[in-house]
């Protein structure tokens, strides 16, 4: 999601840094301690408890979250993990980079979430850990994930990259296993750059806390492998802003997305369930049957309409995947439904009202 972006006159995102931030930034530079020090500190209790879990073990970046979660755990060479294919691609090479194999199975067509019956059948004797994605900032059905890993003595893991603050009732994402969370530029908060492990659990955040940090369980005692996943504190410093902007942020993109929910007539508008928080990382329809999703984008991009598609290429069809024998013949309809179909659209909170309602006319017409 780095590549280049035209410039658009209402872009996919709006990234905001105010006047706070930069005050926060020159603050840590004139203490001097750039870099996992008592920014990051702050900054990992701030989130962990915003989320309601028990540690926040902050890292480089999203990938390097989902890295660090799989090695707390102990995954790797033999092991497998059940993923979806209709993710961005690191949900799976981070699985790869540990010598594990990543097992598509298919998604849900109404959330676009990984499926628990799909996930279900797709367990084996080397299946190891389940790591279902909030995709687009919609929980997955997570008490049914919770509930298929206890019954099956698995790992459940979150790859919640594009969900903070998203919830299932009152209990945020991030809490029913070990979760990810990444800060990139676009994501609903920001730190530049940046990744955020949650767990309530106490010997996986020390096991993080090492491989984060060298493998060091104190100065130069290197307990595990480890690498340089640290955050620094400039970066810290901002996310500590942004979450406190992160609610009004958040009920902005809720109110945005009620608003495309009224206005767009020839489009299937996203699901949610009843009592969950979707968090509108990406308000993402559906073009339906008969209508080429392509065109549509395209017109939409000629109009100034910075509309986007997340994902065209399933991860099973990537390169690096369709050249492992393994991976040839992986039948995933919902997920290749959803390539076809799926047209994300601005919904972010730097939205004005004439913006949406451009928005929703020129969608409307387009199809």
């Amino acid at each position: 999601m780095a590549e280049h972006q035209p410039h658009m006159p209402i872009p996919i995102a709006r990234p905001f840094i105010g006047q706070e931030e930069r005050q926060a930034v020159l603050d840590v530079l004139a203490g001097g301690q750039l870099s996992q020090g008592p920014k990051v500190e702050e900054f990992e209790h701030a989130f962990a408890s915003y989320q309601g879990a028990r540690h926040g073990i902050a890292t480089n970046n999203g990938t390097t979250a989902l890295t660090a979660a799989l090695m707390a755990h102990d995954i790797g060479p033999g092991d497998e993990v059940i993923v979806p294919s209709f993710s961005f691609f690191a949900s799976a090479s981070c699985v790869l980079s540990v010598g594990a194999t990543p097992i598509f199975a298919d998604i849900e067509p109404t959330t676009f979430c990984l499926s628990p019956e799909a996930a279900e059948a797709a367990i084996t004797s080397r299946t190891k850990a389940v790591m279902p994605v909030h995709l687009y900032g919609q929980p997955a059905d997570m008490p049914r994930f919770e509930a298929l890993c206890r019954r099956r003595g698995l790992i459940l893991l979150e790859d919640a990259a594009q969900a903070h603050g998203a919830a299932i009732g009152a209990r945020r994402v991030g809490t029913w296993g070990t979760a990810s969370f990444s800060f990139y530029p676009t994501k609903n908060m920001t730190t530049t750059e940046g990744g955020m492990v949650l767990t309530n659990d106490d010997q996986i955040a020390r096991r993080l806390r090492m491989i984060r940090n060298q493998g060091m369980g104190s100065q130069y005692h290197h307990e595990v492998v480890g690498y340089n996943f640290r955050m620094t504190d400039v970066a810290a410093a901002i996310g500590c802003v942004q979450l406190k902007r992160l609610p009004a942020w958040t009920e902005t993109r809720i109110a945005n997305a009620g608003f495309f929910d009224r206005s767009l007539n020839r489009v299937v508008v996203p699901a949610r369930a009843s009592g969950v928080t979707h968090v509108y990382h990406q308000y993402t329809v559906r073009i339906p049957a008969g209508v080429d999703r392509d065109q549509v984008l395209a017109r939409l991009n000629q109009r100034g309409i910075g509309a986007r598609v997340y994902y065209p290429r399933p991860i099973h069809k990537q390169p690096v995947f369709e050249a492992r024998p393994n991976y040839r013949g992986v039948r995933l309809p919902e997920t290749d439904r959803a390539a076809r179909e799926a047209l994300s659209l601005p919904v972010h909170p730097a939205l004005t009202a004439e913006e949406r309602e451009q928005v929703a006319q020129e969608v409307n017409a387009a199809c």
